[in-house]
């Protein structure tokens, strides 16, 4: 679904050039819940950001279902979620939902048919009609994802869309995911700074360093698709969590 190949990116800032990438290599397949982890600037954002064609590699290959990133997002394969919810105010959380529907051209009833589906699919039924600042911050990240997944991308890249939240309703919203991904079977590319986090959601979690961002280690994991959150006191659990750990120690070693 999404392939690297020796992927570098720089910016060019007034005081000089920034490698914001370097020789990053990773295939993400179809169905896996991939999670990028890392200290901040250590490029995993900008590297989501370039599988979104929002950003552009300045080194290597990257392609998107088998397309440039360019025309991946021409062909709608993936929905992006951001870190704020980002929703209009003055339209409901069926307008928000609607609202790419309508660029794209679907009919009124297909959005009718679409929105019903994805508020369902987060557990939003009967709020259509509400507006954002009516809804808590939690509810808010839903209808944000509801909207991402609304005209049925393959591919659903999220980019710390937990981070301003409680830890209460982040546990919550984790469980909502994975269940959210059994359901739909999407390629979810996931960006956070927790290490839990990772570790819970995720079928492998992807190491980043800083200065310049690159791969230090991916892991593989081996906990079963069924995860319940008190998986998180195993054995088998604390193990990845420490692994990852030290992946980031070590490449917090790494920086020039």
């Amino acid at each position: 679904m999404i392939e690297a190949r020796g992927v570098g990116l720089t910016f060019q800032t007034n005081d000089g050039p920034v490698v914001a990438l370097k020789d990053v290599n990773l295939t993400i397949g179809k169905g896996e819940f991939v999670s990028f982890i890392g200290p901040s600037g250590c490029g995993k954002t900008t590297f989501l950001r370039a599988v979104a064609a929002l950003e552009h590699p300045t080194e290597g290959t990257l392609t998107v279902n088998g397309l440039t990133p360019d025309a991946a997002r021409q062909a709608r394969a993936y929905g992006y979620v951001f870190q704020a919810a980002g929703l209009y105010p003055w339209r409901t959380i069926a307008g928000n939902i609607r609202l790419p529907l309508e660029i794209m051209g679907f009919s009124r009833a297909e959005q009718e048919e679409r929105i019903a589906r994805v508020l369902s699919l987060v557990d939003l039924e009967g709020f259509g009609r509400k507006y954002p600042w009516q809804l808590s911050g939690g509810m808010q990240q839903r209808a944000s994802i509801a909207r991402a997944l609304a005209f049925d991308a393959d591919i659903l890249l999220m980019d710390e869309p937990f981070g301003a939240l409680d830890e209460i309703v982040r546990d919550r919203l984790n469980e909502e995911l994975l269940k959210l991904w059994a359901r739909t079977e999407k390629t979810i590319g996931f960006v956070t700074h927790s290490i839990p986090e990772a570790v819970y959601l995720s079928t492998r979690i992807v190491v980043m360093s800083p200065r310049p961002g690159r791969i230090t280690d991916v892991i593989e994991s081996t906990l079963p698709r069924e995860r319940p959150l008190d998986i998180r006191d195993s054995r088998e659990f604390i193990e990845i969590a420490h692994r990852v750990r030290e992946g980031l120690r070590h490449g917090h070693g790494d920086e020039v």
